[in-house]
């Protein structure tokens, strides 16, 4: 269970506007659509390294990131080791995405960048979903973009060497956390890249030396956008191109 702390429904849905248009997901719906989900939505704290639900688990809770939260979504080897397939912000949720959620779950979902979220039991979402053909329809196409994120992930890790690789995620946390720092060990990094800490340690201090980010104490700073993305491989471009098709209306820059 995730170690979350808890607020009380949100009791009045007109108030809270600004929190829950901070999920990019709820921002794009229609009010109407919107007030099917808010009697059942609750504000959470997530705390980092919270987890929200593990391999096998029936996935009966639905989680909307807000502002900077970041959750990965990890696929886990017999000997424990987790690679990142996917993560999760302010543009998205977890959990129960496609199915009711009463499937079990195939991998491991982990807060990386703590902060709130909105839950809501999968059962309501998916009774919400087939009495709005408009909310369906974008969850649908969440779905759509969620999975070619997972694609464009595995082409990745197989094509693309660990530099690369690795201002790829810084670029995917930048979009989620702005001028915010990413607060990450490298070791962390370095296990859900599936590569060894050292070779993490060492592209970052190639990294800061040339001045496109400042590392260290847990903590990854962004200095140079543009030079990361001439580091970075096309997959981060290629996920968000799609993105915009797919999601136009999910501002995930705001």
């Amino acid at each position: 269970m995730a170690d979350t702390a808890q607020t009380d429904t949100l009791r009045e849905p007109h108030a809270a506007r600004a929190d829950l248009i901070s999920n990019r997901l709820l921002g794009a719906l229609r009010w109407r659509e919107l007030e099917r989900l808010t009697p059942h939505l609750r504000k959470v704290e997530l705390q980092r390294d919270a987890l929200l639900f593990d391999c096998g688990e029936d996935v009966t809770i639905t989680h909307l990131p807000c502002h900077a939260t970041m959750v990965s979504l990890l696929v886990v080897a017999e000997d424990g080791q987790e690679v990142e397939v996917a993560n999760v912000g302010r543009e998205g949720a977890v959990g129960g995405i496609v199915s009711a959620g009463f499937k079990p779950a195939y991998g491991r979902a982990i807060v990386r960048a703590p902060g709130f979220a909105f839950c809501i039991p999968t059962a309501r979402l998916e009774e919400a979903k087939s009495q709005s053909p408009a909310l369906a329809d974008l969850f649908a196409r969440y779905a759509d973009v969620l999975l070619a994120q997972m694609m464009q992930s595995t082409a990745c890790n197989a094509l693309h060497g660990v530099e690369q690789r690795y201002c790829r995620w810084l670029l995917s946390a930048h979009d989620r956390c702005g001028s915010e720092p990413i607060r990450l060990t490298q070791e962390t990094l370095a296990q859900m890249m599936g590569v060894q800490r050292t070779t993490v340690t060492a592209v970052a201090k190639t990294l800061q030396d040339h001045g496109v980010i400042a590392a260290g104490r847990g903590r990854i700073e962004i200095l140079n956008r543009a030079a990361l993305e001439r580091r970075a491989c096309e997959c981060h471009d290629a996920v968000e191109r799609h993105f915009q098709r797919v999601l136009p209306e999910v501002d995930t820059d705001a």
